[in-house]
């Protein structure tokens, strides 16, 4: 690797960082002895194949140079900033470098816009076709689409890529096109809607003919920036439940906003970026994905926020005290599912262990049930501990609080008589 190669492999790396939608976190392996390489922390990343192997990427933009001015972005045309480009052989050699060294598994490529869309993309396809074609390279590799691109470059990187992601970014129009003037979700929509339609043909095409290559067997994902507009954590679901339901998306991601650019007026006045909010809608997007919730649920309360002290499958339950408890040696699938404490694995255990034994305290707890959680909303003649109907919202919620320590509702008073309500 030259010296020019090794500056623009940290500058735009660096500059990467910021894009959530591949699973990432930076790791530092040391070499040792006996061992094959090392890993540096210079952008790689993990994400997850499908059969839920871990794989490290080389997260990185093939420019920092930008035509745009977006408020919220620290490679916006602006910003007085050290700029750099790679070519495509360049990036090329670095990706099959790394590989043979075992630093990556995979690429993760975006970049900034250079000149125009088309001419970006088509870059960013060029490598693709590079490893693909001449260096024979079999790992991972994520391209971003870049919005406003042809329909049939974003048709070719498809071909190249396991993935192609197309980020929204700002979740509302009027606040995107305030933060990014020169910018329109149509722009982002219409590549997502191409990227559909030609998984859908690919789909059908590959059921008749068994040669057909693959078009991004990994699916397609975007990312929202949240906190940098003024939308709710209701708008954001609603979105996000919208393009689940739409453009064969895998996944959105939810990334908290950073102040790159706190001279910016336009931009909200933050000291951190809200991670708290940021952790409760991906929990809320969890429910969406496969818990069966949709977003009017998640929020059917009159704050068009998510809870920030308790997670939002909590939240739900709390405002909902009618449907509990529940007999687990009874409900079905469904309504076992929005029980705090149970979780996916879990409930499909229940239903299948029911069938051969009443299930009781001990037999939960070997599942995989949070009982500390879950043993407000389930009906238990084991120990004497209080259901969300006997207690009410507001005790059970103080006991779960994770502010405060965890402890159970007791059928007794604190002066040792029973609780009004009760018959024992």
């Amino acid at each position: 690797m030259t010296e020019a190669t090794a500056r623009k492999l940290v500058l735009l790396a660096a500059a990467a960082k910021y894009d959530a939608s591949c699973a990432s976190s930076g790791t530092t392996r040391r070499s040792s002895r006996g061992g094959v390489g090392t890993a540096s922390g210079w952008g790689i990343c993990h994400s997850f194949a499908g059969d839920g192997r871990c794989i490290s990427l080389l997260k990185i933009l093939y420019s920092n140079v930008c035509r745009y001015d977006c408020a919220y972005c620290v490679n916006r045309r602006s910003n007085d900033i050290p700029r750099a480009s790679f070519d495509v052989r360049e990036l090329a050699d670095l990706t099959i470098e790394f590989y043979r060294r075992n630093y990556i598994e995979g690429l993760f490529l975006s970049s900034g816009v250079v000149h125009s869309p088309d001419h970006t993309m088509e870059r960013l396809v060029q490598v693709a076709r590079e490893l693909r074609r001449r260096r024979r390279f079999n790992g991972y590799i994520h391209l971003k689409a870049i919005p406003g691109a042809s329909p049939e470059l974003v048709r070719q990187a498809g071909l190249f890529a396991d993935r192609l992601s197309v980020n929204v970014e700002i979740p509302a129009e009027a606040d995107l096109r305030r933060l990014a003037p020169e910018k329109d979700h149509q722009s982002v929509y219409a590549p997502m809607g191409h990227i559909r339609a030609r998984i859908l043909e690919n789909r059908e095409d590959r059921k008749k003919y068994r040669h057909v290559p693959s078009f991004v067997p990994a699916g397609q994902s975007t990312q929202m920036i949240i906190g940098a507009g003024g939308e709710a954590d209701r708008d954001i679901l609603r979105l996000a439940s919208f393009l689940y339901r739409g453009p064969e998306l895998k996944r959105v991601y939810y990334s908290g906003f950073i102040p790159v650019n706190p001279d910016d007026d336009r931009l909200p006045a933050l000291r951190e970026p809200p991670l708290v909010r940021e952790n409760r809608l991906y929990q809320a997007d969890w429910l969406l994905r496969f818990y069966a919730f949709t977003a009017e649920e998640i929020l059917d309360g009159p704050s068009p926020n998510l809870d920030a002290d308790i997670d939002p499958k909590l939240a739900w339950a709390l405002r909902h005290p009618e449907y509990f408890p529940l007999d687990v040696n009874r409900a079905d699938y469904a309504q076992i599912l929005r029980v705090p404490g149970i979780g996916l694995q879990s409930a499909r255990r229940i239903v299948l262990a029911r069938r051969h034994a009443r299930l009781n305290a001990g037999h939960l707890r070997q599942m995989g049930v949070v009982l500390k959680r879950a043993q407000y909303f389930l009906l238990n003649q084991e120990t004497p501990v209080l259901t969300i109907q006997d207690a009410g919202p507001a005790r059970v919620r103080a006991a779960l609080n994770p502010v405060g320590a965890p402890r159970q509702l007791s059928l007794w008073n604190t002066d040792g008589t029973a609780h009004a309500g009760l018959s024992l």
